[in-house]
């Protein structure tokens, strides 16, 4: 059976190239980076060499960019680093309702250490309402952190207006680009960013790497100890391999943007027409237009996602209800909550994203399982 992949906001595959950039640093250039014999030098270069890669596909100073574990790692760098650095400043964050589980559980955890957060509502497209953050700003506030999109519902944030309401006010703005990372083109001095996460294995580098951009001159403190790795910032020895295929992976996605991001929109918006043309009852959510380019999250009246997407496994498509990281979770979304989402219809919702290896005919596999399965389901409701 031919397995369809509508899952990439989820994870990617590691692409060949990207494999194959990565294999001499597991078994022959295996040295440590923080090693001075020429097998850790040669570490110590490749690293610097992807540090150069991803600094350059965002705008930004080699030096200016971190090396994590991954984007979750990275968003509790950047909350957390910033929110010790400046606790003498000031305590309070503002975020938004429908962040990444990384963020809106750092700002819990930042909360019960007495540090205040605000969570801006969202309309019921998912974008925040500048007005409302501008109002929520308070002389203690010291950081303002908003998703650049989000990974359920793909609404692209006016990052550009946030960071110069951020810095017109001298407060810190960092932005979760997880998923914009490589379906946007993103300058951080163009949008105004001072901090941006980033994780590999959403653009077809590996699991487990990912970076944290630091604007230069901004002060955080590191929340774990160990070696002096990443400017003391991040402890642990680096992850050479891996850390290549993050440099290899950016730089080739941002060398065929053009091409991938133009497929991404065509195979988006050819799923949503065979979708309006069917006699299914659904529902969009996030704006129509102003969303990632893979991206399409629809609530179906009726339907349990989870055995939808049981139905369509035994069919060898892989798709899903919402975010990943929110798996076995009995509760509704709380990103579809936040945007005014009944129940039901949060219960019903499946998110497709699509990658480089999709086409038109995976797609109309899907839509035609999703017109025999879902009203066989509604009848057994």
């Amino acid at each position: 059976m031919k397995i369809r992949y509508f899952d990439h906001a989820a994870t990617t595959p590691v692409s060949d190239t990207v494999m194959q950039a990565m294999l001499p640093y597991f078994q022959i250039e295996y040295g440590n980076a923080s090693a001075l014999y020429s097998l850790g030098r040669t570490s110590k270069k490749a690293l610097e060499e992807a540090r150069r890669k991803v600094a350059n596909s965002i705008g930004a100073l080699p030096k200016e960019i971190y090396f994590t574990s991954c984007g979750s790692e990275s968003d509790n760098l950047a909350l957390k680093g910033i929110a010790y650095a400046n606790k003498e400043k000031g305590n309070h964050i503002i975020t938004s309702k429908i962040e990444h589980p990384a963020v809106i559980n750092t700002c819990k955890n930042l909360e019960n250490q007495g540090f205040e957060v605000t969570y801006l509502n969202v309309d019921s497209n998912g974008f925040i309402n500048l007005e409302e953050l501008a109002n929520s700003i308070k002389p203690q506030t010291i950081l303002i952190s908003i998703m650049f999109a989000n990974n359920e519902i793909g609404t692209i944030q006016p990052i550009k207006e946030i960071g110069i309401i951020a810095h017109k006010n001298n407060i810190i703005f960092h932005t979760d680009s997880v998923q914009a990372i490589g379906n946007i083109k993103i300058d951080v001095n163009e949008y105004n960013i001072d901090l941006l996460s980033i994780s590999g294995h959403k653009l077809y580098a590996p699991k487990g790497v990912g970076a944290l951009y630091v604007r230069e001159g901004i002060n955080f403190e590191k929340i774990q100890d160990g070696g002096h790795q990443e400017k003391d910032k991040r402890a642990g020895t680096e992850n050479v391999a891996e850390i290549v295929g993050l440099g290899r992976a950016i730089e080739e996605i941002y060398q065929e943007y053009e091409k991938y991001n133009k497929k991404l929109i065509d195979l988006r918006e050819y799923y949503i027409e065979q979708i309006e043309k069917s006699d299914l009852n659904y529902k969009l959510n996030g704006d129509r237009k102003k969303r990632l380019p893979g991206n399409v999250n629809i609530s179906f009246s009726g339907v349990n996602a989870q055995e939808l997407l049981l139905a369509l496994d035994e069919r060898g498509i892989c798709a899903s209800a919402g975010s990943a990281c929110s798996t076995g979770n009995p509760m509704p979304s709380h990103v579809l909550t936040a945007i005014g989402l009944s129940p039901e219809l949060a219960n019903g919702t499946l998110r497709v994203s699509f990658g480089k290896d999709n086409n038109k005919e995976d797609v109309d596999f899907l839509v035609q399982s999703l017109k025999e399965i879902i009203p066989i389901i509604q009848k057994n409701a």
